[in-house]
């Protein structure tokens, strides 16, 4: 990344998707188990502020992450979503019917097979996989 500025967006680190209190084993089930995320440790410094939930690595080496974080007045990102990049997609789309998740058939777009599906919280995520 030799051609960045001084101030140049390098990537996306995190990004955080709110949940209502204490339903952390549903998200645990949802990100972790069906969609194959893997939890990491909140920073000891964090633990207990604000910045509590869970957290997830989003990417195979571990650089982006997705962090769950509880709010008292949740509302579900209806429009708003995560799209993750995904492989093996047609089977996670059965995994997540047969776990009777919500999913929305995308409008098709060339190179890639996609679709939508709701957290348990009714968070909108895009999952997508490129067409070979």
């Amino acid at each position: 990344m030799s051609d960045v500025s001084l101030h140049g967006v390098v990537m996306l680190h995190h990004v955080t998707i709110e949940i209502p209190p204490d339903h952390e084993v549903a998200a645990r089930h949802f990100y972790g188990e069906l969609l194959g995320l893997r939890e990491i440790d909140i920073p000891f410094a964090l633990r207990g502020h604000e910045h509590g939930g869970i957290w997830y690595e989003a990417s195979p080496d571990g650089r982006q992450q997705v962090h769950l974080g509880p709010v008292e007045i949740f509302q579900p990102q209806r429009r708003g979503h995560l799209a993750f990049l995904m492989q093996n997609l047609a089977s996670l789309h059965e995994k997540l019917l047969q776990a009777g998740i919500q999913i929305e058939e995308a409008v098709p777009e060339p190179g890639w097979t996609r679709f939508y599906a709701r957290d348990p919280f009714g968070n909108r995520l895009e999952l997508r996989e490129r067409e070979v």
